[in-house]
């Protein structure tokens, strides 16, 4: 059992809508094995893990999976569900999987399972596969079950690699408070993603509406703000020129002055680093000389300023502010117990940490009491020692401050806060100028408005925790993560608009010309072609940037108010779609390319992976009427999902029958392209005065435009604007290369394109033939990865397209194929087709290739020369047969 590839698909992808991991794996020697035909396997796999037992698996019932067992199935099945099982038992709960397959190979199979967090996923599959595979190959290393029993053993490999997979779970886990406000912005529908593995830093929203966030601190908190709340004693003097009554109190450094300013205060007082936070040395109620040295030396392990203070008496209690509005508050109790009269306390405190709601740190609701020197203190303070036994009922503290991270409980009491008592909290936050802050209050009694001699604010913190309102011991949660996402986003989503293009030709051109339109209008725009990543017009990265990466990178720009995303079938493979969905599809056609190539075998399949992208959308998908594989496409989708079509024929059967239902659709009709809105129709332009159709004759472009214009139709452009827009995009060699640039070049039109499939070469053939009269000559080659059928329909195509061929190979290109092959297969395929090789010539290098296709014209003549590197080959090629200047080359491309 051998893993022959895996991808992480992070995106909507072919196999499913979550993330998930794909591994091809090859069964070898067990191959032919089904788990019925395995002695003791079933048994033994679902004694190692019993929650196997209730998984559904495709049948949906319970116990599915066990059935399936029992009846027999395939090992690279049980792969599947094992992994998505070790997941849950890690702590990352997922279920979706599938598992066919893959290709003509025997004991070849895809796996597909969902992954909650990436490295997990990933060592699941792996350790799926180790205990499988021991299980299966039980009976011929061991004697009697030998296998399943080392699997359970102390270090054994199930036992080290679920530790490791719970470890890595544990260091990837989103803190509570981070959780919490996650969790509220999927709920609004705001994509997020993480910065860092191990760290609680996401950004939530994309380009221009993206905010970051760390913890509770967003990205509006500012660095000033935070620094004078980490600042104790400036945050008190700050709020005691508002109005907030405070508890009177000086900073000192040493313990002889420490004594003075409590000496001076007259009574108990409170001792805290001036910059500490999570409660940490913190000391209440200290009075003898001797409690305040203790209290300063552990204040002096958090920092070097201390502040003492006057003791306020009362309860402790958090209010949380967010977006200028008190948004919980709680009263804090602290980590207690109860005596029951036999246990010791420190038993009493060791079963209270067993509560499953009590985790290390801020991983769980409530923090595990720590016994330390803090604990000992305070039960000396009531007489008692960790091994005394309290009585019966007895409520035992164990710390003097009430911070949840020190093993403390809250009480929800939001609706006690009088209006007085919320107008200061909002006061005092804005004094201090935070977005998110939580405020500690100490008073006898929330409901009575604080007025100085009640109670008092004392301190204010920025990153507050959020556990406390959102996970009440007693009293009503609150939805504080919310809070916090209205704050940042207010009633919308984070989101900008995003526009996918797909399809098998032109899908570059259509993705610029919507761009430029948008960026005509003056919408700041993220654009990725097969060409580039481009912002607001400009080049940021170049070569094919059609995947993953690229559209994550302009979803991450920040200046980006309107994303135009090309996305090819190899993307969508290889990683899934960047994006969980987008605003609209557009879908321009599907036709033979790529065949052969990650799995995809027949037109039929490759339509499947477009599909991803029509299924992504959530407005409106935007299809070719013309393509009935696209037609196919729209069938299957959401019915509250807007389809409009878009089509060069007028009476095309299914843009009428769509256009008679009240539907949208752009189409060319009497030489003009043609806008319905589902209640009127109007004339956007003519044909000709769209640059890129070269007055009207190349009809692709025609239907590319078509695309664009019904494509931004949905984005709610006016039409004014998409006018404007396709009269002044222009295909040429600086803003589209190798798409339909066309020269002159002493009086032949030279079309230089990358046409790389047959649907490409006829495309462009028409368009060559409206172009003139005379003679048509295409200099032509493909890429090495396509397969021979694919090179001879290519030759067939250009035999019937053009007057004369010529077939050429760059080095590049080669792709394991033998130099001269693809040249000698589409050449083959042109002559049988033609009955002969007239007209028709293999000529492997690309500038000798050009040389003889250019010799081949006369003026008026139309050549074509396609799937080149760039247009320089066509100015090295212009030299010694164009009787032009070098400087005179240069200007007719610039």
């Amino acid at each position: 059992m051998n893993i022959l590839e895996q991808r992480v698909l992070r995106g909507p992808n072919l196999y499913s809508t979550p993330p998930c991991i794909l591994t091809v794996l090859d069964l070898q020697h067990l191959r032919g094995l089904q788990t019925n035909e395995i002695p003791g396997f079933n048994q033994r796999l679902l004694e190692i893990l019993p929650s196997l037992q209730e998984d559904r698996c495709s049948a949906g019932q319970y116990g599915g999976f066990a059935r399936a067992l029992h009846e027999g199935t395939n090992l690279a099945h049980v792969v599947e569900h094992v992994a998505l099982a070790l997941q849950c038992l890690a702590g990352t709960p997922v279920s979706t999987g599938r598992t066919h397959q893959a290709g003509q190979a025997d004991g070849h199979y895809r796996v597909v399972c969902e992954y909650e967090l990436e490295q997990i996923g990933i060592n699941a599959v792996e350790l799926a596969i180790t205990l499988v595979r021991a299980l299966a190959e039980a009976d011929r290393q061991h004697a009697g079950g030998a296998p399943a029993a080392a699997m359970l053993e102390p270090g054994g490999p199930l036992e080290d690699g679920l530790a490791a997979l719970r470890e890595t779970a544990r260091r990837q886990a989103n803190g509570t408070s981070t959780g919490a406000i996650l969790k509220a912005a999927a709920r609004q529908g705001i994509p997020f993603r993480r910065l860092t593995p191990e760290a609680n830093l996401f950004v939530l929203g994309w380009g221009a509406q993206q905010k970051r966030l760390q913890a509770s601190i967003t990205g509006d908190t500012g660095h000033i703000a935070v620094g004078l709340a980490s600042d104790k004693a400036l945050t008190k003097a700050l709020l005691r020129e508002t109005g907030v009554p405070v508890p009177e109190g000086t900073t000192v450094r040493s313990l002889e002055q420490a004594q003075r300013a409590a000496l001076a205060l007259g009574g108990p007082v409170t001792i805290k680093p001036l910059d500490g936070n999570h409660g940490r040395g913190v000391t209440t109620r200290c009075g003898t000389p001797d409690e305040v040295a203790l209290a300063f030396e552990r204040a002096r392990e958090h920092g070097r300023t201390i502040i003492v203070e006057r003791y306020i008496q009362g309860d402790d209690y958090r209010v949380l502010v967010a977006g200028e509005r008190v948004v919980a508050a709680a009263l804090r109790r602290p980590a207690a117990v109860t005596g029951d009269g036999v246990s010791t306390v420190r038993e009493l405190v060791e079963r209270e940490n067993t509560n499953p709601a009590r985790g290390d740190g801020h991983s769980n609701i409530l923090t595990r009491i720590p016994l330390d020197g803090h604990a000992e203190t305070t039960l000396a303070e009531q007489g008692l020692r960790l091994d005394s036994v309290a009585a019966v009922g007895r409520r035992v503290l164990l710390r003097g401050n009430a911070n949840l991270s020190s093993g403390g409980t809250a009480e929800d009491v939001t609706d006690r806060l009088p209006p007085q008592t919320l107008a200061m909290c909002v006061r005092a936050v804005r004094k201090i100028g935070l977005d998110v802050a939580g405020i500690d209050l100490v008073c006898e009694d929330i409901g009575v408005p604080l007025d100085g001699r009640n109670g008092a604010v004392i301190e204010i913190n920025a990153a507050p925790g959020l556990r406390m309102h959102e996970y009440p011991s007693a009293g009503t949660p609150r939805d504080a993560g919310a809070a916090i996402v209205e704050s940042m986003f207010g009633a919308g989503d984070g989101r900008i608009p995003v526009i996918a293009v797909t399809g098998t030709n032109g899908k570059t051109t259509t993705t610029l010309m919507i761009e430029h339109t948008l960026r005509q209008a003056g919408i700041g725009t993220g654009c990725t072609t097969s060409e580039g990543v481009f912002i607001n017009g400009e080049a940021i990265t170049r070569g094919d940037c059609s995947g993953y990466w690229s559209a994550r990178s302009v979803l991450a720009a920040p200046e980006v108010e309107f994303a135009v995303l090309e996305t090819a079938r190899g993307g969508i493979l290889k990683r899934g779609l960047a994006f969980d969905r987008c605003d609209v599809a557009v879908l321009l056609n599907i036709s033979d390319d790529h065949l052969g190539l990650d799995g995809v075998e027949t037109v039929d399949e490759l339509a499947r992976v477009k599909a991803v992208v029509a299924r992504a959308a959530s407005c409106a998908v935007v299809l070719n009427a013309e393509d009935e594989r696209c037609v196919a496409v729209g069938a299957g989708l959401d019915p509250d999902v807007e389809v409009i079509y878009f089509s060069c024929q007028a009476e095309h059967p299914v843009l009428v029958a769509h256009l008679a239902r009240g539907g949208r659709a752009a189409w060319l009709e009497r030489g003009a392209v043609m806008l319905a809105d589902g209640k009127a129709r109007q004339r956007l332009l003519d044909a000709k005065a769209i640059p890129a159709a070269l007055d009207g004759r190349a009809r692709h472009n025609l239907a590319n435009a078509l695309a664009a214009a019904a494509a931004l139709m949905a984005s709610d452009l006016v039409p004014a604007m998409i006018c404007a827009g396709l009269r002044s995009f222009v295909s040429d060699a600086r803003r589209n290369p190798m798409r339909a640039n066309v020269y002159e070049v002493g009086g032949v039109q030279v079309i230089v394109d990358y046409a790389h499939n047959p649907a490409a070469f006829a495309a462009l053939a028409a368009t060559a033939r409206a172009m003139t009269s005379d003679r048509t000559v295409a200099v032509v080659t493909a890429p090495g990865d396509r397969r021979d059928e694919d090179f001879r329909r290519i030759g067939e195509t250009c035999q019937a397209g053009f007057d004369q061929a010529i077939f050429y190979e760059w080095e590049s290109e080669h792709r394991g194929r033998e130099a001269g092959q693809r040249a000698a297969l589409m050449h083959a395929a042109a002559s049988a087709a033609r009955g002969g090789p007239h007209g028709l010539l293999v000529e492997l290098a690309p500038a000798a290739a050009l040389r003889a296709g250019l010799a081949r014209c006369r003026p008026g003549d139309v050549l074509l020369y396609a799937c080149g590197a760039s247009v320089a080959e066509l100015v090295d090629a212009l030299r010694p047969v164009a009787p032009v200047s070098a400087e005179r080359i240069g200007e007719m491309l610039a």
